[in-house]
């Protein structure tokens, strides 16, 4: 992939990698770790409620002799954990500024009134991905994604700054995760202005748009492909954004695409500025 006439930053741009992803080694697994990671990943999309206890016993019923030990170690690889409330399991940074969850009950009326941010595991042949989106609450528009191999908070940060080329949020909501609580990533949310809002402990629901994106990420693309390659992820990536932004039409938005629906909000707050 390499040119050594354009610099690597460049290169990475160009084909919308992070520098993380283009360094990219697969993880010390076995064969078998990551055939189970793909069985866990396929089952907990389909039903995100199951937890360690129930995926262990789904999968010895697959055939696959498993102890829960094992299930719980892989799922803190991918960055998996059940939907519903639960003590002590987050993996915030413990001397990180508490924000609360401030979305409950709020009506969304307008492009860039709530942002949110989540992470998702991606397999890939012979290894897998991080993933991370930055999406509008009002259109569905993801505003920006990035890929990495590792959980550090790079990836989100550039992820963050690529979103903000857009506009500015009233308000950004993640999760408790170290990437989000970082003090990079929540910085620049504060120099702005924007009003930072967090998901109460094992409580993924409170960013249910994002988890509805991930489930058609998987189901529309992922588990489709089956990638080969790190580069093949990334592009299969790149072209199902494309359409889940300008093509794909959601029955939610009255059957139009998350792009018309930013746009034409955005053209409507442009006209009655001017008025």
């Amino acid at each position: 992939m390499c040119n050594p006439e354009i610099a690597i930053n460049r290169q990475c741009e160009l084909l919308g990698l992070s520098r993380s992803t283009l360094y990219y080694h697969a993880l010390p697994l076995s064969a078998e770790d990551l055939d189970l990671m793909s069985l866990i990943d396929g089952q907990y999309t389909r039903y995100p409620f199951y937890g360690s206890r129930r995926l262990t016993a789904w999968l010895n019923c697959q055939g696959r002799e498993v102890n829960r030990k094992r299930i719980v170690r892989l799922m803190g690889v991918m960055g998996l954990e059940a939907i519903y409330p639960k003590p002590r399991l987050s993996q915030a940074r413990k001397d990180h500024k508490k924000y609360p969850y401030l979305l409950r009950g709020i009506e969304i009326t307008r492009r860039n009134q709530v942002w949110s941010a989540d992470i998702t595991y991606v397999r890939i042949r012979r290894g897998f991905l991080y993933l991370v989106a930055v999406l509008d609450w009002y259109s569905r528009y993801v505003l920006a994604w990035e890929t990495s191999n590792t959980l550090d908070c790079e990836f989100c940060v550039e992820a963050l700054k690529r979103a903000l080329r857009w506009g500015r949020p009233e308000i950004f909501n993640t999760d408790q995760g170290v990437q989000f609580t970082s003090e990079r990533f929540v910085e620049i949310l504060e120099d702005l202005g924007i009003v930072v809002s967090m998901d109460g402990k094992g409580r993924a629901l409170d960013n249910v748009f994002v988890e509805r994106l991930w489930r058609s990420v998987k189901v529309e693309e992922v588990y489709l492909k089956d990638y080969e390659t790190v580069i093949d992820g990334v592009e299969g990536l790149g072209k199902y954004f494309r359409f889940y932004n300008e093509e794909r039409l959601h029955q939610s938005l009255g059957y139009q695409t998350p792009a018309s629906v930013y746009v034409v909000a955005g053209m409507r707050k442009l006209r009655i500025a001017s008025n």
